[in-house]
């Protein structure tokens, strides 16, 4: 996800992707043009405006308690958490690890919704009170709205397809039950598509209704969700598959590389061009100096190419970007999403011995699926 950072809460980062520019505007126009108007006719535009402003930024934040909540709980746990991203969908706690027993998924999962209910509570409380004390529409029509939303996203949250929080609350009682978490989530991940299929499936038949735009936001929820639940299942089967597995086991050996001193533009006529590769090893004297990608280059302007040189553009090697022919893959793997540029050069005694991109680990997964050690 690209984005921005927002700023940090008890050491944890907050990033806003900019995605979620799209949710944010869609919202705060959906408030503003359509909910409060239509519930709270004879305000002006200005006042209504106001209220979507204040409504749409308390929306966010209670988002971002929600993910807040588990990002505590899973600190508590002994899990590392980087931060938290708010995207189009939400938001998502970014950690270095997955709970280490039921337990801990439990209570990780569920004190999302649990937090998204007090905030409900808290809010239907406000509403009670500044409705009895005669306080004004634009205080009781903001506070109402807050605690809907607030339960529709406990509600929503708590359904059981993973990855939702509800989904790894069902994930790990089947794994409590059964010992097995490659099983529980293989089970916990097809209800999340089944999730998926039903709300695409309510989407279309809105949009026969003529509900157009809420019927696209849940075909757009609903694929959002079955990708989500494909790909986490994927990403845990690609960590255990890869316990007790080394760098040299995954590898291509002796890669092609490409010198440092190579400006951008003879990088792009000689190698980008006529091969098949997205990425070269960069060198100096024979010894691996960095990575250089084909999204790096693109990222220059054009016109910078003819004197910017391979080595004022790569990654340089000691960004995190190398590993040990011996070093176990599960650290590799780490190493690949934290470096940016998802590779690792497999370097031994100075000298470069191989390179692990996503396409290698792609293929050696399916190896292992086609001649039946994956399931």
């Amino acid at each position: 996800m690209q984005g921005f950072r927002l700023g940090s809460i008890s050491g944890f980062e907050i990033r806003v992707d900019l995605s979620w520019l799209l949710i944010f505007f869609l919202v705060l126009w959906t408030l503003s043009a359509g909910i409060f108007p239509t519930n709270y006719p004879g305000l002006t535009n200005t006042t209504y405006f106001g209220m979507g402003i204040v409504a749409t930024l308390l929306f966010f934040a209670s988002l971002l308690a929600h993910e807040l909540s588990h990002s505590f709980v899973a600190r508590a746990k002994g899990i590392p958490v980087e931060g938290i991203t708010l995207f189009i969908f939400g938001g998502v706690s970014r950690t270095r690890m997955d709970a280490e027993t039921p337990g801990d998924e439990f209570q990780i999962a569920g004190v999302g919704p649990l937090v998204s209910l007090i905030l409900a509570a808290l809010f239907g409380v406000i509403w009670y009170v500044s409705r009895n004390a005669g306080l004004s529409v634009v205080v009781t029509g903001v506070t109402a709205y807050l605690a809907s939303i607030n339960l529709a996203l406990a509600i929503f949250n708590m359904l059981p397809g993973f990855p939702l929080d509800g989904g790894r609350v069902f994930r790990s009682i089947i794994w409590k039950y059964t010992g097995n978490l490659k099983k529980a989530t293989q089970i916990a991940t097809t209800g999340g598509k089944w999730l998926g299929y039903l709300l695409i499936a309510l989407g279309v038949w809105q949009m026969f209704g003529y509900a157009i735009l809420s019927g696209l936001w849940l075909i757009l929820i609903g694929w959002f969700l079955y990708n989500a639940a494909e790909a986490s299942y994927e990403e845990l089967l690609l960590r255990t598959s890869l316990q007790g597995v080394r760098a040299q086991e995954i590898m291509t050996p002796y890669p092609e590389t490409v010198n440092a001193d190579l400006t951008l533009q003879e990088l792009v006529d000689k190698y980008f061009l006529s091969r098949r590769y997205h990425s070269f090893p960069v060198t100096q004297d024979s010894h691996p100096v960095g990575i250089i990608t084909l999204n790096q280059v693109k990222d220059i302007p054009r016109e910078e190419w003819i004197y910017r040189t391979v080595r004022d553009t790569m990654t340089a090697a000691n960004n995190g970007v190398t590993a040990r022919p011996e070093e176990q893959m599960s650290k590799v793997l780490q190493k690949m999403q934290d470096s940016g540029i998802r590779r690792v050069l497999v370097i031994q005694n100075g000298l470069l011995r191989g390179i692990i991109t996503a396409n290698d680990l792609a293929n050696w997964l399916q190896r292992q699926k086609d001649i039946g050690q994956v399931v």
